[in-house]
């Protein structure tokens, strides 16, 4: 009867002391949102159309030499 009673007072030992193995748990905070107010900046806009600018500028500035050439073929 001793020893049933020992070896039941050694598992419970083993079992709580499992049970407090990992110890206290950290709390687990929840960010709030952050809310920005809205801006009224157009640069979303104007970048692209400074860079459509461009290329029309450099489009029409171009004399590459790209027009009807006559080429004489009689002889």
């Amino acid at each position: 009867m001793k020893s049933k009673v020992l070896a039941g007072a050694a598992a419970l030992v083993l079992v709580s002391g499992a049970a407090f193995a990992g110890g206290m748990a950290e709390p687990i905070m929840e960010e709030e949102p952050v809310v920005e107010a809205a801006s009224s900046s157009n640069a979303g806009i104007v970048i692209p159309l400074l860079l459509l600018l461009l290329i029309a500028a450099a489009a029409s500035s171009s004399g590459g030499g790209g027009g009807s050439t006559i080429v004489d073929t009689a002889f």
